[in-house]
């Protein structure tokens, strides 16, 4: 696959920097973060060199779930600031040549938007048929199926009798897509800010829409089975790409909860006709032993090179995939699979290397490119997020998990993690507002800050900057086809990227010891270059076939032929 067109297809060798407005900066005294804030920082992100900014819901909404609840979606939340504050954002970051994505959620909206309240306790309101309504089964609920966020999908509307679908929150309610009308509606609400300017959606739990209409029990898990790339997905999502995203040249990335690699081919597939590029999660699904979550497991290292074969072999020439570590919903990544100790700098290099020399758009969230770490929260008060508080509550109450060992568990896997305060400076609540914020800023922010950052030419920052500007010169990392080199190494995750051209190799050693191997026979190393490491002497240094890789250290090898 080669770059057909650089100007419609911009987003191949881009770099998107992830905001989550709430957390990310305060322009006054409120404690939370607001879009006079995101624009203080523009210049911040233009010096990383980013490409486009996606920034998460900041619609109207009750927050329930941080924005996720939308309950007016033309409108802003006033605890962010104004649409003419959204406009001038649009303006200003267009102007230093960064484009912006929004945050889209049709598969639900909020229980306050007025299509809901006029659905509730009402059969016959012309909004009722906008979401998911069944009768009792057996005087309860109409199947089994469970939220994602604990507990049943369904909520009863005492006045009817009839139960609404929630796939997540209480107050977060399904959309019937089956309903021609909603998806009309849908098309209105992504038209209206195309036709503002805004450059593209990052559409959540878009594989979701689409239910098996005939709800069954699931006598083998949750639900999820039976609307997870449900059976009109596709069709959905072509009538929308035609009619809004191809229309404005829309660049759109799609959430998918549990899909497969086949319908992500086909969700991404490089005709266009459905999305640019979607997000999968599997390979941060490593520490869930046997797809638990809510427990305190170490990463499966040779499971986590399996699949990103599998993903990063099966989408090449096919579609196109984002790629990332962190985001609102992730721990992490330094504290998570790296070592937020000691290793701190040399391991967050490392992770990112690993990700930014595939293939595909890479995603960095705010913080990230500073190493920030997991807060280490230590009282349950100090986590707001609406999953973990309920979690607590199911393994606590109801399972009897002991307290000290759900706050561990919580320190590991809860969202909250990754929702602190965005760490500017060593000065009060980390420069991130003037009064306590929101949420509790991580203790560590008086050395690990963006201050501070910027002015140590050997930080985080200053390497994800070099990767970013790398991913626009060397070829290769666009259109490369990848090949796991030593996919049983219990410490090395090694991949080769080869064009017509060029060949680059990808070493990275995942653990605190020194760990060596001979790069692949055939490997002309007379012609090899560094092209990046980890550790200050490297680049120096001439290629060996046998390479000793010292703690958490990245190689990136760069082959001026193919092999």
């Amino acid at each position: 696959m080669t770059l057909t067109n650089p100007q419609t297809d911009w987003w191949k060798t881009a770099t998107v920097y992830q905001i989550y407005p709430k957390s990310f900066c305060d322009s006054g005294h409120k404690g939370t973060g607001d879009i006079q804030g995101i624009i203080s920082k523009l210049d911040y992100l233009k010096m990383l060199g980013i490409d486009a900014i996606w920034l998460t819901p900041v619609y109207q909404s009750p927050m329930v779930d941080n924005g996720y609840d939308i309950s007016d979606y033309y409108a802003i939340n006033p605890e962010f600031g104004t649409m003419a504050d959204f406009d001038q954002l649009l303006q200003e970051a267009h102007q230093r040549g960064i484009r912006l994505i929004m945050d889209i959620v049709v598969n639900h909206t909020s229980t306050a938007h007025h299509w809901f309240q006029s659905a509730l306790g009402d059969k016959n309101s012309p909004y009722r048929d906008y979401y998911v309504w069944k009768d009792p089964v057996n005087g309860g609920v109409p199947n089994n199926w469970q939220s994602k966020f604990g507990g049943s999908a369904w909520a009863l509307d005492e006045q009817t009798e009839q139960y609404y679908l929630h796939l997540f929150a209480t107050e977060q309610a399904d959309l019937n897509w089956e309903n021609p009308v909603v998806r009309r509606e849908v098309k209105d609400i992504i038209s209206f800010w195309a036709e503002k300017g805004v450059d593209g959606f990052r559409l959540d739990v878009i594989n979701l829409i689409s239910k098996q209409q005939d709800f069954p029990n699931d006598d083998q898990g949750d639900g999820r089975r039976f609307y997870t790339d449900g059976p009109r997905v596709h069709e959905y999502l072509q009538e929308i790409s035609e009619a809004v995203f191809q229309k404005y040249g829309s660049v759109t990335v799609g959430e998918m909860s549990s899909t497969t690699l086949e319908h992500c081919q086909r969700y991404s597939s490089l005709d266009g006709k459905e999305l640019s590029m979607v997000f999968n999660f599997h390979h941060l699904k490593v520490d869930y032993p046997n797809g638990e979550k809510w427990t305190q497991a170490p990463f499966d290292f040779l499971q986590l090179k399996q699949i990103f074969n599998h993903w990063q072999s099966g989408l090449n020439g096919k579609g196109w995939g984002a790629l990332f570590w962190c985001n609102h919903d992730q721990p992490r990544v330094v504290s998570r699979l790296g070592n937020d100790g000691r290793y701190r700098v040399e391991s967050a290099k490392m992770l990112a290397a690993s990700v930014h020399m595939m293939q595909g758009t890479p995603y960095v969230y705010q913080g990230e490119e500073i190493g920030m770490t997991n807060p280490g929260y230590e009282r349950i008060e100090q986590y707001h997020d609406v999953e973990s508080t309920n979690m607590y509550d199911i393994m606590v109450n109801q399972h009897g998990v002991p307290h000290a060992k759900m706050m561990a568990i919580l320190a590991q896997k809860s969202r909250d993690n990754s929702r602190t305060p965005m760490q500017w400076h060593a000065g009060d609540y980390a420069g991130f507002s003037q009064v306590a914020p929101w949420l509790d800023v991580a203790s560590n922010y008086q050395h690990i800050n963006a201050e501070q950052a910027v002015q140590d030419p050997n930080s985080v920052f200053y390497f994800y900057q070099r990767l970013i500007e790398l991913r626009k010169r060397v070829a290769v990392i666009t259109d490369g086809d990848y090949t796991d080199l030593l996919p049983e190494h219990p410490a090395l995750f090694a991949y080769r990227r080869c064009n017509s051209q060029q060949t680059l190799i990808c070493l990275n050693n995942y653990y605190a010891e020194e760990t060596e191997c001979v790069l692949p026979e055939g490997s002309d190393v007379s012609s090899a270059r560094y092209l990046l490491g980890n550790y200050a002497d490297l680049e120096a240094q001439t290629v060996h076939a046998h390479q000793v890789l010292r703690p958490y250290e990245t190689r990136v090898i760069l082959i001026e032929s193919p092999l």
